[in-house]
């Protein structure tokens, strides 16, 4: 049961997270927003998933996992549901805060709680990316049904993923999950412990550069190629049936390699395939050619972020704070994100068609990612 629950947890963050990208083009048309305003509602997104990565890792060292998972899933159905209404660009940017506070919440507590999983054939940070496979079956499943089922119909698709967070949410209500441990983090002799530590400082400047890169992929590929010519119906399937399912098969792919393969050469491989990936797809307007290489990126991407995370969880699950050191790199993630949003945003301006310079920055941070991870 504890299997089931982070799984329809995971796959709820999965759908969020390619939300915004896929619901992007339709509010830009609905409320005539530019390329800079679209920055500020990620930036907006990204500072709530900061809030909610730093907040759930101390709550749930005091008061328990299952607290974390039940009230990230009350926040996103709330903020999936407030969506339908948003009348315009302050109240789109307002409720993806609150949208991302609920998901940075959701996404410390599912990897905290995958690693309480037990199955005999999964160890370390190989749990972490089978269970994150239905990430990427969430990613895939929101820009495909956008565009296949719904018809790019906003409000249907969220009420559609607002029903599976429900669904969710009952799910881990009635999940039997481990007490809490009783420690905050950041009572003053633990802090150092966090601060400190070189490994969580490296993987934590990783996932910075990894989260602008991939949730930069998420939120503005389907906006750049729409700009290129490429329909939207085309765009969001290159979204699902590339990016979310290039990175669904790489976690598949990565979970016997983690087996013979030491996660760190598993990240810095993936550091470099993401950079030469990146850079290739923002290269072409042809619908093929473009899935091809974004299919190829979603493949690089796949393994990083639950195998870094699974590093950080591994290292201080014996202090027990496993949480809270999740809560901090995750944290680091979304700060890229944070900065990254407007900074591309502000590159194109009022013209969608200068994404394509301003999403450069996507291959420069996977390469630097990787140099980082050579530190390690």
């Amino acid at each position: 049961m504890l299997l089931i629950a982070d799984i329809l947890g995971i796959l709820t963050y999965g759908m969020i997270a390619a939300m915004l990208g896929t619901i992007l083009p339709e509010l830009s048309k609905k409320f005539g927003l530019s390329p800079k305003q679209n920055g500020n509602i990620g930036m907006a997104q990204a500072i709530g998933l900061m809030i909610g990565s730093f907040c759930a890792g101390p709550l749930m060292d005091l008061e328990g996992k299952k607290l974390g998972m039940l009230l990230a899933l009350t926040i996103i159905t709330v903020a999936l549901v407030g969506l339908r209404s948003a009348s315009g660009y302050g109240s789109v940017a307002g409720l993806m805060l609150l949208l991302g506070t609920g998901g940075g919440a959701l996404v410390t507590a599912a990897f905290a709680l995958a690693g309480d999983i037990s199955v005999p054939w999964l160890q370390g940070a190989a749990v972490f990316n089978a269970v994150n496979l239905f990430f990427g079956l969430g990613g895939l499943i929101t820009p495909l049904v956008a565009a296949r089922l719904f018809q790019n119909n906003a409000n249907r698709l969220l009420i559609f993923a607002a029903s599976i967070a429900v669904i969710a949410l009952a799910v881990n209500g009635m999940t039997a999950m481990s007490p809490p441990s009783g420690k905050v983090a950041f009572q003053a002799d633990q802090v150092s412990i966090l601060i400190s530590s070189p490994v969580l400082l490296l993987l934590s400047l990783a996932l910075f550069l990894y989260v602008a890169c991939e949730v930069g992929v998420w939120n503005w590929l389907a906006r750049h190629l729409i700009a290129q010519g490429v329909p939207e119906s085309k765009a969001l399937t290159i979204l699902s049936l590339g990016f979310a399912l290039g990175l669904l098969l790489g976690r598949i792919a990565v979970v016997p390699v983690l087996a013979s393969v030491t996660p760190k050469m598993v990240l810095f491989g993936a550091g470099i395939a993401m950079a030469i990936t990146t850079y290739l797809m923002l290269q072409t307007g042809n619908p093929r050619t473009a899935w091809i290489f974004v299919f190829l990126g979603g493949l690089a991407m796949a393994p990083v972020f639950p195998t870094a995370l699974g590093l950080v969880g591994g290292a201080f699950k014996a202090q027990g704070l496993d949480s809270t050191a999740t809560g901090l790199a995750s944290t680091a993630g979304w700060l890229g994100l944070v900065i990254s949003s407007p900074v591309i945003g502000g590159m194109a301006g009022d013209d969608p068609k200068k994404l394509k310079k301003a999403l450069l920055l996507l291959p420069i941070a996977s390469a630097i990612m990787a140099v980082v991870i050579l530190a390690l």
